[in-house]
């Protein structure tokens, strides 16, 4: 059982743990963000989440009231969950597995993230859901001719449809600016009405 503060970046959480020989979170080496966002909205890459491996998570909510959660409590769907109030803690159940070939692996998928995705930019992950069939969100926002678009410092990544990434001076209304604009475009476009994987906060 491996017991995580929310505030640990989710990818010194899977690289921690494989130097150490366990398995479970090996995977998540390249999302983004901390691990209490990801097991809120249950993140995950590469045939991988959180929800496979959470047992338990400490929330406290509006009031400050603390209080754990077990995990037949917790209603998991993909990119979702039914918890509320902010995550403090999670314990997840790992595996043992060879440290070597936990590298080899987080190695060969990091090899693949830095040629497919923005890895090194400042971005949120996967901005959409993928809707469900053959085209991925990525691939419906490049058909829409989206590639590459900016709205003041806010740009869809030419890298990565599906990424949006802060060019140096983007401010949060330039992003939702931008997710209006992809949404609607491939809405008016293609017929598919994407849903955000992201969350906003705040007004």
């Amino acid at each position: 059982t491996a017991i995580v503060g929310a505030g640990m970046p989710t990818p010194v959480l899977a690289r921690r743990t494989a130097e150490a020989g366990f398995v479970g979170v090996e995977r998540f080496r390249g999302i983004p963000g901390t691990v209490g966002g990801g097991v809120h909205m249950n993140a995950g890459c590469h045939g991988a989440e959180f929800a496979e491996v959470v047992t338990e998570v400490t929330v406290m909510d509006a009031n400050g009231k603390v209080r754990i959660i077990p995990r037949r409590q917790i209603s998991y769907k993909y990119r979702g969950s039914n918890l509320e109030g902010i995550v403090l803690e999670a314990k997840l159940a790992l595996g043992e597995e060879d440290p070597a070939k936990l590298k080899e692996l987080q190695d060969r998928l990091l090899r693949w993230r830095k040629a497919k995705t923005p890895f090194d930019e400042a971005c949120a992950g996967s901005t959409f859901k993928n809707p469900g069939g053959a085209k991925s969100a990525g691939t419906l926002i490049e058909e829409a001719g989206l590639k590459g678009f900016k709205v003041g410092g806010a740009q869809v990544s030419a890298m990565h449809a599906n990424y949006f990434v802060n060019t140096g001076t983007a401010t949060a209304a330039d992003m939702l600016k931008l997710i209006e604009h992809v949404r609607k475009t491939v809405l008016k476009k293609l017929g598919v009405d994407l849903a955000l994987e992201v969350r906003v906060l705040g007004d």
